[in-house]
């Protein structure tokens, strides 16, 4: 932005010290090699994004970014203004939205966002020399042991992680075959226990145990949770058993819930009049590519866990570094351009509210 604004900027409020952390590997990334904080910081962005940027470069490490987490914690905007300010922001060269897969036990891969934030304004190819460097540095960096406790799916169907304490309780008697109960945290991976396959003939509790019964699948209880998160794609059960399918295909295909959820969500209308229509043609056209284990990788090809996507700020379409300048696709980058060359100066919406005055004194009864 070339022009500076000389207007005089909200005050920054500081961070709270209970401000919400994102999970481990996730969140705000601070970038290398920033100039020291000034007063002066931002001062070419306009009143509301400078107010915006000053919030997020005093967030700690790790830090939650998400559009509705900062929203809450800025009650001057909404979630509207926050989302065009962070566009505007990647624009300037002051963040970038990353995703990068993370292969963890049983060769599952799990998508991590991360928002890296600088305080000194970076031009693209500054950004995509960055994102080459990071690549090779999480690459050669070993996969912390939290991401492995994080590949399985959010609470709904999680309780059975909570439970392992309650069977080492009974250790007491050495003789009896306690070793055995503790084969029950192990209940994601049932083809592996062998005593699961006799057990269905023998109590009629068995078929309970099922991985994915009808309603009780990762991807039927991701879509049941959409309305809690966001009361616009509100599904009926009906609903949710009808676009089960489609969302199982993406966990086929090597994604979390995470991911799934965040696609569904990113960048919805106003008003959505049919959550039913909406989701099945994002589920079929934004479905991802069947990524290849890392068991069996092709000869030749980078590795899956070693590659970083750039997500595009404002609707969350993932890409190579090189194909989102700014930090957004090309039609979000196009949208952006365009409302900025036909946004109203400050001078022009002030001639039009003294105009609007001027009318309303001639309209009013002598």
């Amino acid at each position: 932005m070339a022009t500076q604004h000389s207007s005089s900027a909200l005050r920054v409020p500081a961070a709270p010290p209970a401000y919400p952390m994102a999970k481990p590997g996730y969140g705000k990334r601070s970038a290398p090699d920033q100039q020291a904080s000034t007063r002066d910081d931002f001062a070419l962005l306009p009143t509301r994004e400078r107010y915006v940027a000053g919030f997020v470069d005093h967030l700690p490490e790790g830090a939650a970014m998400s559009v509705k987490t900062l929203a809450r914690q800025l009650p001057l905007y909404g979630q509207q203004a926050i989302s065009t300010s962070l566009n505007a922001l990647s624009v300037a060269g002051h963040l970038r939205r990353v995703r990068c897969p993370v292969v963890g036990a049983g060769d599952e891969t799990r998508w991590v966002f991360r928002t890296f934030w600088s305080r000194t304004a970076r031009d693209n190819e500054w950004w995509n020399t960055y994102l080459a460097t990071e690549q090779a540095t999480r690459t050669a960096a070993p996969v912390p042991a939290s991401s492995a406790r994080d590949m399985a799916p959010p609470p709904p169907w999680a309780p059975a992680e909570e439970e392992p304490p309650l069977p080492l309780e009974p250790e007491r008697p050495d003789p009896e075959q306690t070793p055995e109960p503790t084969a029950v945290p192990h209940q994601r991976t049932p083809d592996r226990a062998p005593d699961a396959e006799p057990a269905p003939p023998a109590t009629g509790a068995a078929p309970d145990a099922e991985p994915h019964s009808a309603g009780t699948s990762p991807a039927y209880l991701a879509l049941a949770r959409l309305g809690r998160d966001d009361h616009r794609l509100a599904l009926s059960a009906d609903d949710c058993t009808t676009l089960e399918p489609l969302a199982a295909k993406w966990l086929t295909r090597g994604v979390s819930v995470d991911y799934l959820t965040n696609v569904l969500t990113a960048g919805l209308p106003a008003t959505v009049d049919s959550p039913v229509g909406l989701l099945r043609r994002r589920l079929n056209d934004k479905i991802p590519p069947r990524l290849p284990t890392a068991g069996s990788p092709s000869p030749g090809a980078p590795t899956p866990a070693g590659h970083l996507l750039v997500e595009c700020t404002d609707c969350g379409r993932p890409g190579p570094p090189q194909a989102l300048p700014d930090g957004l696709c090309r039609p979000c980058r196009t949208a952006h351009a365009g409302a900025a060359e036909h946004s109203p100066r400050p001078a022009e919406i002030a001639d039009v509210k003294a105009h609007m005055n001027n009318l309303r004194d001639l309209l009013k009864p002598v």
